[in-house]
């Protein structure tokens, strides 16, 4: 279903949340986390787990900037919402990946009728802490929306007091920034790139303006170079591809369950073996980076190589990416025929850099997140929209700390003495420690 465009700047410039609830729908999610969502329901339904929002932007005083009331009533919207039969349908029938019938029967039936469990909310130091608790497979879908209503919120904000004409100019400004930025994107001549956008995005009407742009100025696969959005509500309004597949968190909680340090060593690779039952082709990307590319590669099993491709998301991109070509090489696979997924911190520039040094090595995509859909930097006096690194995380899994090591030891999480622990249990050595933008 095609929608008409909206004049941003006349939107912002009038906006109630009542006229423009931040988060619309419960398909206002990335696509990775209903599939992730449907692994967890069948495999792991009543896992008690723990979410926290956590911004890495100290500088940035959330709770003095965002007010609290606007805070809860968005929230609250949130726990409200229920799928329309539209959305089911859409979900129920539509063809992903290649597949039909992708989510089935038995989740879809307790998805159309899930509430979001309560929110606990306070603040400290001048952020908010927001903590949510329950089931997994229904406290996992508050992350997507309580990063999209944070960041939101602190972009009207930061605009409440501009006047229609500055706002009009704010909007010619950033879309002159994306458009220029697809411009020179558009001279890679075999680029494959989606919309990875919507936790760290401006606004919901913003990510849908980037979408619009990027189908128009790449063209649409399988032609084009647009292949598609992992915001699932764009991508049903748009009748576009819904793009995902997994993320940390599955690693990170199934690791936290572990009793002994022999199935937390083994704990990454049971996810992707419950994984490997429900899903094949596109969807069998690997995602190695939660507990150290290196190491896990070389401790993971023969049928993991021959899985479609990987995700780089941390570390050196350049560096993982040749880690893993040795890997598919020293695995009798051919690297030419292997997907890899590039999407951390990604901007146009880059993206050319990894796509020249790749390109023909392997087949190469790209995943383009918060400086496509948040890239307001330098518009405003006092650098006020500049993006964040905000993040929403499984921080206890059955009353255990959840950890994260990554290849950038600034993405790294948990307590000191488990952080230590899981670094001895997956021989994680030194890693060199690059200051985390978005």
């Amino acid at each position: 279903m095609m929608m008409p465009n909206v004049d941003i700047a006349a939107r912002v410039y009038n906006h109630r949340w009542k006229i423009d609830p931040i988060v619309r729908s419960l398909l206002d999610t990335d696509f990775y986390k209903l599939l992730m969502c449907q692994s967890v329901f069948r495999n792991k339904p009543d896992t008690n787990v723990t979410f926290q929002l956590i911004n890495r932007t100290k500088s940035v005083p959330l709770a003095e900037i965002v007010d609290e009331v606007e805070l809860r009533e968005q929230l609250d919207q949130v726990r409200n919402l229920r799928l329309t039969r539209g959305e089911s349908t859409w979900l129920r029938g539509n063809t992903f990946y290649g597949k039909r019938q992708m989510f089935r029967p038995d989740f879809m039936e307790w998805l159309e009728n899930v509430q979001l469990p309560e929110y606990e909310l306070s603040k400290k130091d001048g952020q908010y802490e927001l903590r949510f608790e329950g089931k997994w497979p229904e406290v996992m879908l508050w992350e997507i929306p309580a990063l999209a209503i944070i960041m939101e919120l602190r972009s009207r904000a930061v605009t409440k007091d501009m006047g229609r004409f500055e706002l009009q100019v704010l909007y010619a400004r950033a879309m002159t920034r994306v458009w220029e930025k697809i411009t020179e994107l558009n001279k890679l001549p075999d680029l494959k790139i989606a919309d990875f956008g919507t936790r760290r995005r401006h606004s919901y009407l913003w990510q849908d303006w980037c979408v619009q742009a990027m189908g128009e100025g790449l063209g649409h696969a399988p032609d084009g170079k647009f292949i598609g959005t992992s915001n699932c509500l764009i991508a049903m309004r748009r009748d576009l591809e819904a793009i995902g597949t997994n993320a940390h968190e599955l690693p990170m909680v199934y690791a936290a369950l572990a009793d002994t340090d022999e199935e937390l060593k083994q704990a990454p690779y049971r996810v992707l073996a419950d994984w490997h039952e429900e899903h094949d082709g596109n969807l069998r990307i690997i995602l190695p980076d939660t507990y150290g590319t290196k190491g896990f590669l070389e401790g993971a099993p023969d049928w993991l190589a021959g899985w479609t491709g990987i995700r780089v998301d941390s570390g050196d991109p350049v560096e993982n990416t040749e880690i893993a070509i040795k890997w598919w090489k020293d695995r009798g696979e051919d690297p030419t025929q292997k997907l890899v997924i590039f999407s951390d911190g990604l901007d146009e520039k880059k993206i050319e850099e990894l796509y020249n040094k790749f390109n023909g090595r392997v087949k190469v995509s790209f995943g383009w997140g918060t400086l496509l859909t948040n890239d307001f930097r330098g518009l405003v006096d006092g650098n006020g929209l500049d993006p964040l690194s905000l993040v929403c995380k499984a921080v206890e899994a059955e009353g255990r700390p959840t950890v994260k090591l990554s290849d950038n030891p600034a993405k790294a999480m948990g307590p000191a003495d488990e952080i230590e622990r899981y670094k001895r249990v997956f021989g994680v050595g030194e890693q060199e420690r690059v200051e985390v933008f978005v």
